[in-house]
């Protein structure tokens, strides 16, 4: 089993006005609380919003074995369970946390909706991963701050927010480079694309209208102006569409 590290980011699990829980996960190369705590806070107030960090990214502890994205499902489906004490609860992820979002989706557990951000049932293709993963074990995670700007923010965002687009990238240079490789070989292994129509409960795939990595294309909903990294390029947009689908009429 994965041992993964959670972070309370909005909401209040003691109130009895936190009628749901929603459950975020992170990106390849980011901390949960840099990516989503600006989207959390504009969630509805009645949410209680938690977090989980990848191995070796942000608050998690270094992976010391390989680890799949169904196994890190398996993680987030267990603790859950425990933190939603029998309120709904809802998982939205971005990028690898996407991934995850549709290994839950296709087994879901406690979770009533899913939704994807920047996010596809494959990302990328095996080659390309595996390339990644030993690049990295070569020259570490500093050496994919430059590509990483390049494919997390559309163009002009640094020149808007260069606070919040910095931080993002500083905060990759401390990844664990071996937990960052192994997080690499389990997307080049991860492909559920014959299992997500068959998923059990709502489903929504949303992606940046100027994402590279994955295309609008191949996303239902298009978020407009942004790239791979939502949830800090438009945190207000991506709230809103977070609330209108988790909050529909089941």
């Amino acid at each position: 089993m994965v041992d993964l590290t959670f972070t309370q980011l909005a909401g209040d699990e003691r109130s009895p006005d936190a009628e749901r829980v929603l459950v975020v996960g992170p990106s390849l190369g980011t901390g949960v609380a840099d990516l989503w705590s600006r989207c959390a806070a504009l969630l509805p107030p009645t949410w209680q919003v938690v977090g989980w960090d990848l191995p070796g990214h942000g608050a998690g502890a270094p992976a010391t074995t390989s680890f799949t994205i169904e196994e890190l499902a398996g993680a987030v489906r267990d603790r859950t369970t425990g933190i939603a004490a029998g309120r709904p609860v809802a998982y939205a992820g971005v990028s690898l946390g996407g991934a995850v979002g549709f290994a839950i989706a296709v087994e879901p557990g406690p979770f009533d909706a899913v939704l994807t951000l920047a996010s596809a049932p494959r990302i990328g293709t095996p080659e390309a991963w595996h390339d990644r993963a030993a690049y990295v074990r070569k020259a570490g995670t500093t050496a994919m701050v430059e590509g990483s700007a390049a494919r997390w923010f559309a163009p002009g965002f640094l020149d808007r927010d260069p606070a919040t687009g910095s931080a993002l990238l500083v905060a990759l240079q401390h990844v664990d480079d071996e937990s960052y490789a192994l997080a690499c070989e389990a997307l080049a292994v991860f492909d559920v694309r014959d299992r997500v129509p068959l998923a059990p409960v709502p489903l929504l795939v949303a992606g940046g209208e100027q994402d590279v990595v994955v295309p609008p294309d191949e996303v239902e909903v298009v978020v407009p102006g942004v790239a791979h990294q939502p949830t800090v390029e438009d945190p207000a947009a991506t709230a809103a569409l977070i609330a209108e689908f988790v909050e529909a009429d089941r």
